[in-house]
């Protein structure tokens, strides 16, 4: 597949902070339009740095470097905070964990999609509010033109976190950039963002960038997922490949730390050896093509 099908490439992904090591080392992603890739690994590999960085949203401190680093076409290398304000919220996305710090507590629903759409440039004011209406039904919003007038607190987790959506797709990005959204849900609201992600991505081309701890929701739901264990890819590859038949040590024991009904509940669970440095263990890393 050509280059210009990439939404989000980035190679050797670098990111450091004030002097000290680099936290996050020689990463490299690659997204294409209309693909959804997931990138896991324990809680502090790095997978959220990697998302911010891609994202332009990291701390003045983070020193960030990269070999290539092209966000829905526009080459990021060097770029400014004006460039980042241009492709930010355009052409590039980001959904967060948590959707009620991502909202103002003191606006109406319908009153901060209109204002996205506003200081983005999409519609003008007048068609602002029948704009956002639009939007939350694109997202499944059950009665969308009442809830235009509610604020966060009156909605659900899975609502508030829809409405998230709705204002991330709102200028039609190349890609989506989401960081965990779905687990401070429910299995059954999980399961619904997940089927609302994916539908999204069938009907709009857009390409994603799926964080996540959670194996079983990237087996669902990405065609291609990234390993991460302390800030570098040891192992990436089709999802099924990867998830059935782990070549890297790291991802062996990260799926085998996943408890499963099968096993005798007086089994005990099988856990990652924290004095075990698998980053020594050449990385397996499968080329897209």
């Amino acid at each position: 597949m050509s280059a210009d099908t990439d939404v989000l490439l980035a190679e050797d992904l670098t990111i450091a902070y004030g002097g000290a090591p680099p936290s996050v080392s020689g990463v490299s992603l690659r997204v294409r339009r209309g693909e959804i890739v997931g990138v896991i690994g324990e809680s502090g590999s790095g997978k959220s740095s990697v998302a911010l960085a891609v994202m332009g949203l990291l701390p003045v401190s983070a020193v960030v470097s990269a070999e290539r680093l092209s966000v829905a076409g526009s080459d990021m290398r060097a770029a400014t905070e004006r460039d980042w304000a241009q492709v930010r919220g355009v052409r590039a996305s980001m959904v967060f964990q948590e959707p009620m710090s991502a909202l103002n507590p003191c606006m109406r629903i319908g009153a901060q999609i209109a204002e996205v759409l506003r200081i983005h440039g999409t519609v003008g004011r007048r068609r602002a509010r029948e704009r956002a209406m639009e939007l939350l039904e694109l997202v499944r919003m059950p009665d969308p033109r009442r809830r235009l007038d509610y604020y966060p607190h009156q909605l659900s987790g899975g609502q508030r976190q829809r409405v998230v959506i709705a204002i991330a797709v709102a200028a039609d990005p190349a890609v989506l950039v989401a960081d965990e959204p779905t687990t401070a849900l429910d299995m059954t609201v999980q399961a619904q963002i997940l089927d609302l992600i994916r539908t999204l991505r069938d009907e709009t081309g857009m390409g994603v960038l799926f964080i996540s701890h959670d194996l079983g929701v990237v087996g669902q739901l990405c065609e291609r997922v990234a390993v991460m264990y302390r800030g570098r890819t040891v192992e990436s590859g089709a999802a099924e490949r990867v998830l059935d038949d782990p070549h890297h040590p790291y991802t062996q024991a990260l799926l085998d730390s996943i408890p499963r009904p099968s096993v005798a509940s007086r089994s005990p669970l099988a856990v990652i050896p924290a004095d075990n440095d698998y980053a020594h263990v050449p990385a397996v890393l499968e080329e897209v093509r």
